[in-house]
């Protein structure tokens, strides 16, 4: 099962076994990530998932879609270059030990 790490704006980690197919803003919320809430249920209706995928994995991520991508325009943090909404970052064996930046709120 693909392993996720959160790092967490006070520098903590959250490392969680996620099974493929799950997307990583339901596997945070699973696993209490702070403030990655995903109040639309990952409909594209919220940007509450917002993450920084790490630039190491930034590549396998792939870029946002065009909904995710205007939606990346109203996060609450800022966003940077590999800003993504974790409901559209879908768990697979390619990105097994993927660690994503929880900006602060």
């Amino acid at each position: 099962m693909p392993k996720v790490t959160w790092i967490l704006p006070s520098g903590d980690k959250i490392t969680a076994d996620v099974p493929v197919g799950h997307n990583l803003m339901e596997a945070a919320v699973a696993n209490n990530v702070p403030e990655v809430i995903g109040e639309c249920g990952g409909c594209l209706s919220c940007a509450t998932c917002h993450v920084y995928v790490d630039a190491e994995w930034a590549d396998r991520a792939g870029p946002p879609g065009d909904m995710e991508n205007d939606m990346l325009e109203v996060t609450a943090a800022e966003r940077r270059g590999t800003s993504r909404l974790s409901c559209q970052i879908v768990s697979s064996d390619a990105l097994d030990g993927i660690v994503l930046h929880v900006p602060q709120p």
